[in-house]
């Protein structure tokens, strides 16, 4: 492995002004108070440390201070209203269809209106939903908070819920009503508020918000748009984790593993804006909601919305063990189920492997159905331990290696393996099936879904169509003597098309109307460049993930810095049109 130069904070060079800390924030917002009778308005993500902003706007001595946690609804009427969406499993819920107004209680939002009518001095409005108390304000902050971020304070019960406090309710809990309702409301509500948010907040590290001016904030998402980019990657342990990524990604060498690096997922990832030397965090599904059609191209919004429908992520198992035997469910499945338009296809790309790594994948030719299924029940109960050999196809792994995972496939990979998984955006649904009698991070049994992925499991997955079909089914495309051009997939069943490229020299490219999403596969150092100028030329080193908006069209990869003679290689994913 090569001494890493794997970026791990990539940013945007962006033009503006940066507030650092809250006395400066807080010092600047006065200045804008430029009147005796004057409405400020703080509304904010769910998962914000409340009592930061709490203690500080106490500093601004308001005549009237309305906090929309008391006009909401009570708890228990909460809980009734979101019941439906949040179920009765663990795991899985059902996407919402409420909205931020649904959370207020009439009565209380009439009182707090009226009260804000007859107050002559300053008065202030903070929390979730704010905006919608009064909309006749002076200031309109905006505090924003990534995904990854909640979710790393949802493990320490740090980040009550939108109207309930459930900080205390173990993580799968907590992230499944974000996943299925606070997140889709508190997106919805931001999406309306873009072009009147007078300041932005970032609160991603606690006690140190950043603040920008709305002219900053889209001198950011502009200049993002015009050429390449990356979020910002995180990383996670794993039950299966490895240590591959401790070395190629620079990380922490003293962590027992890294499991996950999630590289190329806006709903979750950040973005960073580099101003004036220091940076300005923003969830990156910010980008995808203003800039949807430069973005994704307008065929790809027109199928899939304001969403970003292709995700990539490494899972490293080098030293590892094995992923657990999971399947994923059927488009019309998780319709009916759980509210969700596509599912989660796959592909597992082998970026790198041991001589000993395999995957599985399909079913034997011949599986009996019904052994199968008790035999998974009864490993279940701990009373035989499942021989996956005996149903599944042992695969031999090497690097490069592209195996196919529509939806209803069986598979997982094996130990050292260090896999570019290649996927639809919904990334929740995994119906494990056996989890090799292991015990999670937090010392628990993880959820099987036996019964639910008895009913996706696509058992005309079977040896002979696994090897036609969904094991390097490389296609050339086009070749000089410098590069060639392959498609790898995917499945026909699957919307998303991946190329692979291997050159010594300058490769063009194009859009095709769709982002591409691409990681550096092989090769020390790449530039992404436009012919015609449109943005600066952008560096990519190996196993990172970029993102080129459809706007983009026409660019050009080059290997540079020490990949200038060295064979590199890029694999590219975009949306079939």
């Amino acid at each position: 492995m090569m001494k890493s130069n794997y970026n791990k904070y990539p940013a945007t060079l962006t033009k503006g002004t940066l507030f650092l800390g809250w006395k400066k924030a807080m010092d600047q917002l006065k200045t804008e108070i430029n009147k005796e009778r004057f409405l400020i308005v703080f509304d904010i993500y769910i998962g914000i440390y409340t009592s930061e902003f709490l203690t500080e706007i106490k500093t601004y001595k308001s005549e009237l201070f309305i906090n929309t946690s008391d006009l909401f609804l009570k708890e228990e009427e909460v809980l009734k209203m979101t019941s439906r969406f949040m179920t009765n499993d663990s795991l899985f819920g059902y996407v919402t269809n409420l909205t931020m107004i649904d959370y207020f209680d009439p009565i209380k939002l009439e009182k707090a209106r009226q009260s804000i009518k007859d107050s002559n001095g300053l008065t202030i409005v903070f929390g979730p939903g704010a905006e919608l108390v009064d909309k006749n304000y002076d200031k309109l902050i905006y505090a924003d908070l990534a995904r990854w971020e909640s979710q790393l304070r949802f493990r320490t019960q740090s980040a009550p819920a939108l109207g309930i406090d459930d900080s205390k309710e173990p993580f799968a809990i907590q992230y499944k009503r974000a996943y299925f309702n606070d997140w889709i409301i508190c997106d919805q509500h931001k999406k309306t508020l873009f072009d009147k948010v007078d300041y932005w907040i970032d609160t991603h590290i606690a006690n140190l918000p950043k603040m920008i001016h709305k002219e900053t904030f889209f001198n950011g998402i502009h200049k993002t748009i015009e050429g390449p980019f990356r979020v910002v990657p995180f990383f996670d342990p794993a039950p299966w984790g490895g240590q591959w990524m401790k070395k190629v990604c620079d990380l922490d060498q003293d962590k027992p593993n890294y499991g996950w690096c999630f590289d190329g997922v806006p709903s979750e990832n950040s973005l960073l804006l580099n101003i004036n030397g220091d940076c300005f965090e923003m969830p990156s599904i910010n980008l995808v909601f203003l800039k949807s059609s430069a973005l994704l191209g307008e065929p790809v919004k027109s199928r899939f919305g304001e969403e970003f429908p292709i995700r990539f992520d490494l899972l490293d198992t080098m030293e590892g063990g094995n992923l657990s035997l999971q399947v994923h469910p059927t488009t019309q499945f998780i319709r009916d189920n759980f509210g969700m338009q596509y599912t989660q296809d796959e592909s597992y790309y082998i970026l790198d492997a041991k001589e000993n790594a395999f995957v599985y994948l399909g079913l034997k030719t011949g599986v009996d159905k019904e052994n199968m299924i008790n035999d998974l029940r009864e490993a279940e109960k701990g009373k035989i331990v499942f021989d996956a050999d005996k149903y599944i196809n042992k695969i031999p792994a090497k690097k490069h290696d592209h195996f196919l995972l529509p939806a209803g496939t069986v598979h997982c990979s094996g130990a050292n393996t260090l896999v570019l998984e290649i996927s639809a955006t919904p990334s929740l649904f995994t119906f494990k099936l056996w989890d090799w009698q292991r015990l999670g991070l937090d010392g628990k049994p993880r959820p099987i879904n036996i019964e639910r992925g008895k009913e996706v499991i696509n058992w005309e997955y079977q040896t002979d169509y696994i090897y036609k079909n969904m094991v390097n089914t490389i296609i050339p495309i086009a070749a000089s003597k410098a590069w060639k051009e392959e498609s790898t997939g995917l499945h026909p069943r699957e919307f998303i098309e991946s190329r692979r490229h291997w050159f010594t020299e300058k490769v063009s490219h194009n859009t095709n109307n769709s982002v591409n999403l691409i990681n550096l596969i092989a090769g020390d150092e790449v530039v992404v460049e436009s012919p015609e100028g449109k943005f600066e030329p952008f560096h990519v080193h190996y196993a990172e993930t970029f993102i080129v908006p459809a706007s983009v069209e026409n660019y050009t990869i080059t290997p540079f810095g020490t990949g200038i003679g060295q064979q590199c290689a890029t694999i590219k994913a975009y949306v079939r049109i």
